[in-house]
């Protein structure tokens, strides 16, 4: 029988390596952590506003400025006006440089798909149901702080 703490070690080991292949991404491509994790986030939900990218992730509206100057001036996202609201910003990811980040990414997107094609669909139901709730476990724990 598979225990919960080997649950919670297991998480705490894949929570380091993801971190560690992150950085060594971010590094190649010269984004700081904080800065990868909102062009991501940007990409998932663009178009939006740079106050709701600050609501979703919990950082100062001052701190938000400095992350979209570095990725607008590093190319990666575009500031627009808002065409329904003229005073409002989105911002939105730039497709020119996704290659580079999905070919970073690419030896894990291959060994996640080798993986995944060893369960049915019913245990990979199963392991999206777990893993969106542990995402929205530390995302409650993430806004509690």
């Amino acid at each position: 029988m598979v225990s919960v703490s080997s649950i919670q070690d297991a998480l705490r080991a894949l929570t380091a390596q993801v971190s560690l292949l992150n950085q060594q991404v971010g590094g190649r491509l010269d984004l700081r952590p904080v800065d990868r994790d909102c062009l991501y986030l940007i990409s998932r939900h663009a178009p939006m506003t740079p106050s709701a990218l600050a609501k979703l992730t919990g950082l100062h509206p001052a701190t938000m400025t400095g992350v979209l100057d570095r990725l607008e001036k590093g190319g990666w996202i575009a500031r627009e006006r808002d065409p329904h609201d003229r005073r409002a910003v989105l911002i939105r990811p730039l497709p020119r440089r996704v290659p580079e980040i999905v070919s970073l990414y690419a030896g894990m997107t291959r060994a996640l798909d080798e993986i995944c094609a060893g369960y049915s669909p019913e245990e990979r139901a199963l392991l999206l149901d777990f893993i969106t709730k542990v995402t929205d476990a530390a995302t409650t724990a993430k806004n509690s702080l």
